[in-house]
């Protein structure tokens, strides 16, 4: 597993740290423009409380006062961000340690707490069969209390990628940001997220396993196909399909798209990935 990947937590406990832990990683170096609509206004000072950031901390009031401020700010025009993950069965496959559908858990629960940071409220959209959509939240425990309903979800089930996105589009009615995070399996969904990028802030995070990319060399290889059930056969030499496909059409339709792979560390260029598009500022337009 990658040095910087969270082992593989059965709890949900353990699984909350291991968000909080991106969460945090996430959060140093974020350009606010990439949740915040317009920016944010500073309000008032208070006094520090613990778990305050002191990246917030107001050093001419607290060297006045005697004692620690921080400053607070309000949001003027806040961006909702959506967040669909792929919750159908290709996620399930593993040839290491970290499935995709796991890794798909971590990075929905760390945008989420790093766009609830600044101030931007939260929702959660299932890509399976099932009817998994929850409206937009500022709620940190709700958001987690969702993250578990995902992760405890099934994986017999087809993708439904191309269905959900066309759902968000036909009920967001102020320009929002989705971020979708899944294998890219569905041939429709690439179409779907070009058609919502026409008025909406679109990013695309596509996860993939090794044996999918030809990294393992286990020879032949037999099974089916996750999503349609037809039955395969493969060498782990060569590729399932043209894993660089959907990140070049998505590109050239002004779609940012991260490849990760589960065998891979993936702090560091989701990282550089977020502060891309923080100076791209495509949410302030």
């Amino acid at each position: 597993m990658p040095s910087d990947s969270p082992t593989v937590a059965p709890t949900d406990y353990q699984f909350e740290i291991a968000v909080r832990r991106l969460a945090d990683d996430l959060r140093f170096g974020q350009d606010a423009s990439l949740y915040v609509g317009a920016g944010i206004d500073y309000v008032q000072s208070r006094p520090f409380e613990q778990g305050d950031s002191i990246r917030d901390l107001d050093w001419r009031v607290s060297a006045r006062a005697g004692r620690f401020y921080v400053k607070q700010y309000e949001s003027l025009k806040s961006m909702a961000v959506y967040l669909l993950v792929d919750t159908s069965a290709s996620m399930a496959f593993h040839s290491t340690p970290l499935s995709k559908h796991f890794l798909a858990m971590l990075l929905t629960g760390g945008l989420g707490l790093a766009a609830l940071n600044r101030l931007s409220p939260v929702g959660l959209m299932g890509c399976g069969e099932r009817q998994l959509h929850f409206k937009p939240s500022l709620n940190r425990g709700q958001i987690f209390l969702w993250l578990h309903d995902l992760r405890r979800s099934g994986f017999q089930e087809s993708t439904q990628l191309a269905d959900r996105v066309n759902e968000v589009q036909a009920q967001l009615k102020h320009r929002s940001l989705v971020i979708v995070i899944s294998d890219l399996h569905d041939p429709e969904g690439i179409p779907a997220l070009k058609k919502l990028a026409q008025k909406h802030d679109v990013a695309a995070i596509q996860i993939l396993d090794p044996a999918e990319k030809g990294r393992l060399r286990a020879g032949l290889i037999s099974g089916q196909e996750a999503e349609t059930g037809t039955p395969i056969s493969v060498r782990s030499r060569t590729d399932f399909y043209d894993l660089a496909a959907p990140g070049r059409e998505l590109k050239s339709a002004g779609i940012d798209h991260l490849l990760l792979a589960t065998d891979q560390p993936f702090v560091p260029p989701l990282r550089r990935f977020l502060a891309d598009r923080g100076g791209i500022t495509r949410g302030m337009r």
